[in-house]
């Protein structure tokens, strides 16, 4: 199986967000034992790097890249990915970017806590929990 991991679920772990953390981290395992193959848009690093920066020196840059790229394959953002989602009819144009990606890696599910911003996706948006609840039956 093949996901691709929202920002917010990157977020909940690397922010440790008590109401969230712990499926959340439960999907990062899942990708980083490769149960599932677990992509990210390349997006999602700088948004990372931004919402972290006060947080954030050079060395802590570089090591949670590092240890994003161990966990997930980070997918470049093209230039026919911001038209597209341009075209899309999305309220926020990172989801557009984000179900894009999805679709061309070719994702099962997109696992987000933000389920309603991807009414509009090809792919199917699910939460961390719901993703746990799928894997469990498969493991």
């Amino acid at each position: 199986m093949r996901i691709l991991v929202d920002t917010n679920v990157l977020l909940d772990v690397l922010c440790n967000r008590k109401e969230f953390v712990g499926m959340s981290a439960k999907v990062w395992k899942c990708c980083e034992t490769r149960i599932v193959e677990g992509h990210i848009s390349a997006l999602s690093v700088p948004n990372i790097v931004y919402i972290l920066r006060k947080e954030l020196d050079a060395k802590k840059t570089v090591e949670i890249i590092d240890r994003i790229g161990l966990i997930f394959t980070i997918d470049d953002l093209r230039a026919e990915d911001l038209k597209k989602a341009a075209a899309f009819e999305y309220s926020d144009f990172e989801d557009a970017l984000q179900s894009i990606c999805a679709e061309r890696v070719k994702a099962d599910h997109i696992v987000t806590r933000n389920i309603k911003d991807f009414q509009g996706s090809s792919i199917t948006a699910i939460s961390p929990a719901d993703f746990i609840a799928i894997i469990g039956q498969k493991i």
